[in-house]
């Protein structure tokens, strides 16, 4: 499975790419930032978040798209923005027929670290860990985008089974 995580932002969106299945070995194949300037207009902001997502996938072609659940902040202007880079994200896989999955930052703090209070340091040390890397990617933004890739690869298959078994006790309800 290979699973581009997007850690979403205005001015710097994280995106990381990982490959391999639970229980194995964890492949990075590409981690970077995209880039806005924060004075540029907010549309040639969100033209270039998108411009920069195609390239993403364009070069590795996953096969999910993982982001970042946007959560109330208080800062609204900041959560705006999140918000606004999120949906340039989903919009850029869903045109591409790429299923997008959301996940919640404590879920992600759960999944990589073993807890849903880990903080920024712990999350690039055990994203380290996990992928094997000399040294933990720069700025945070990265770090989570791998760690939001990291978390779709090891629960995906567990929720699917869940959908499946919901849906299945759903039709036999019905046609009983």
């Amino acid at each position: 499975m290979r699973v581009l995580g997007v850690d979403p932002g205005l001015t710097r969106c994280g995106v990381g790419v990982v490959e391999g299945v639970p229980g194995r070995p964890l492949t990075m194949l590409g981690v970077g930032v995209v880039r806005t300037p924060p004075d540029d207009e907010l549309g040639d902001r969100l033209v270039a978040v998108e411009q920069g997502i195609e390239r993403w996938l364009d070069e590795h072609r996953p096969e999910f798209v993982a982001v970042e659940r946007v959560f109330s902040q208080h800062n609204v202007r900041t959560v705006m923005g999140t918000a606004q880079a999120s949906a340039v994200a989903m919009l850029c896989a869903a045109r591409r027929g790429i299923p997008v999955a959301l996940h919640t930052p404590s879920e992600v703090k759960a999944a990589v670290t073993g807890t849903g209070r880990a903080d920024k340091a712990q999350v690039g040390a055990m994203v380290t860990r996990l992928l094997r890397l000399d040294a933990p990617p720069k700025p945070a933004d990265a770090a989570d985008a791998l760690a939001l890739a990291i978390c779709h690869i090891w629960r995906a298959p567990a929720k699917n089974r869940l959908q499946q078994a919901v849906a299945l006790h759903t039709t036999k309800g019905r046609t009983a």
